[in-house]
């Protein structure tokens, strides 16, 4: 039976801020209401995603999902602005293609990415820092010995939708109770129903942070390996922004910036001038992106 809070206009317009079970958390102008989408989204596949922009109907019933300016599958959350990865400078060790497949993946979607680096007194991370500095990412430095460097995340969180992810033990809980108390006692009980077995709940959740919106997410593991499996492989180049000065400068028109003759990216790789670390990442998701076949697609 579907739950009304508030009394809801027919037609009323509204962003998806928590999905359980099939029930969906609707914040709209007029308040919050817990509802069911219609029967027809299921028999077209379709799935309603949390940050959603939808249609409601009188008796609060999802009856539209307005259209999506980017999305990604797991977690399944919609219409992000922007993507922060916490990444340690040692313990964990930073993986790199890890890393960097993330990132383009961002890019490709069309959500700003950014690089968040913990645990700087052990090591300051200066390569790391240099590293996505020179490839075009944002990157921030969060030490706790400076409150400075937490107020500047929390100021990227004003006004946006964000979603915060990162390796097991690189600190985000740390950052994120740095950030927002609060928050972090209430993820904290949701991380705790989150993938832990084949037949545990599955939950998605925006949480007010911050003067925005902060999706829960429980990590890289979440953040799953199809998402980049799904690129098309003659997109790839434009989502490492270093590339770009170089792309068109190619001999060959359709040159795939792998390994072939006259090819300004790999002679700017040869030259130090794009990192080859991230090279090496850019060609592993293309040729992936290659040999996936067309059904997949």
């Amino acid at each position: 039976m579907t739950k009304l809070p508030v009394s809801i206009p027919e037609n009323a317009q509204g962003r998806i801020i928590t999905s359980v079970g099939g029930l969906y958390t609707v914040e709209t102008s007029s308040g919050i209401c817990t509802c069911k989408a219609r029967g027809i989204f299921r028999k077209r596949g379709i799935t309603p995603y949390v940050g959603d922009y939808v249609m409601l109907s009188e008796d609060g019933v999802i009856s539209e999902i307005l259209p999506r300016k980017n999305s990604i599958l797991r977690p399944p959350v919609s219409n992000l602005d922007q993507i922060f990865f916490v990444t340690s400078t040692c313990h964990p060790t930073p993986n790199l293609l890890l890393l960097d497949s993330f990132l383009t993946v961002a890019i490709y979607q069309d959500i700003q990415p950014a690089v968040i680096l913990t645990k700087v007194d052990l090591d300051r991370g200066e390569k790391l820092e240099s590293l996505y500095a020179d490839a075009g990412i944002p990157v921030y430095l969060v030490d706790y010995d400076k409150p400075e460097t937490i107020d500047n995340v929390a100021k990227l969180l004003d006004g946006k939708i964000s979603m915060m992810t990162g390796n097991s033990g690189v600190g985000k809980s740390t950052l994120l109770n740095a950030i927002a108390p609060e928050l972090q006692l209430a993820t904290g009980e949701i991380s705790e129903k989150l993938g832990r077995g084949k037949h545990t709940t599955r939950q998605v959740q925006l949480y007010p942070c911050a003067g925005g919106y902060l999706a829960d997410t429980p990590g890289f593991s979440t953040f799953e390996v199809e998402q980049y499996l799904q690129m098309d492989k003659d997109c790839i180049a434009d989502c490492f922004p270093e590339f770009r000065p170089y792309l068109g400068q190619c001999r060959f028109s359709d040159c795939a910036h792998v390994c072939e003759k006259g090819c300004a990216v790999v002679e700017a790789v040869r030259a130090g001038k794009i990192a080859k670390s991230r090279h090496d990442a850019y060609v592993s998701l293309y040729q992936t992106a290659k040999q996936r076949k067309a059904w997949e697609s």
